[in-house]
């Protein structure tokens, strides 16, 4: 996928700014523009990957690693942090809007402005095994894919 004009391609190689809070070879960790809240980080693979579908999963462990690492940071900073929040978006329809996969690392506290609406009803037994079964379809699908492992 090519990554230009892609913004957080361009922080990914110091041709934008950003406030930098982790780097490594294959990931950069900064502070988002539009907090949540204080503390908002966004992790990204520097290697541009639109979605999930388009990410290598090694990269998709150091993503996740870094963002744990972060949001243990983020309890013992000092910032106001009684909860931490990892939120990805994959597609349009789930509210991505930086076509360039991104990790959401942020603090929570009661009485921030973060809200997730949906219809959180317990769902009925044989309802929950036939979405299980169509899940494990698609686990079926990536190993004949050849994407059930690592990718190097």
């Amino acid at each position: 996928m090519p990554d230009d004009g892609c913004v957080f391609c361009a922080i990914a190689r110091g041709r934008s700014e950003a406030s930098v809070v982790f780097e490594d070879e294959w990931v950069i960790a900064f502070m988002d523009l539009m907090p949540v809240t204080p503390g908002h980080l966004l992790v990204i693979p520097k290697a541009h990957a639109e979605g999930l579908e388009d990410l290598r999963e090694d990269v998709g462990v150091r993503v996740w690693t870094v963002a744990h690492r972060l949001g243990r940071a983020l309890r013992l900073s000092g910032l106001r942090c009684e909860g931490v929040n990892l939120f990805l978006a994959d597609g349009e329809a789930a509210f991505q809007e930086v076509f360039h996969v991104h990790l959401h690392v942020f603090p929570r506290f009661k009485g921030d402005p973060f809200r997730i609406e949906a219809d959180w009803q317990v769902r009925e037994r044989h309802l929950l095994d036939e979405t299980a079964a169509a899940v494990r379809g698609g686990i079926t699908a990536l190993g004949a894919a050849g994407g059930s492992g690592p990718r190097t």
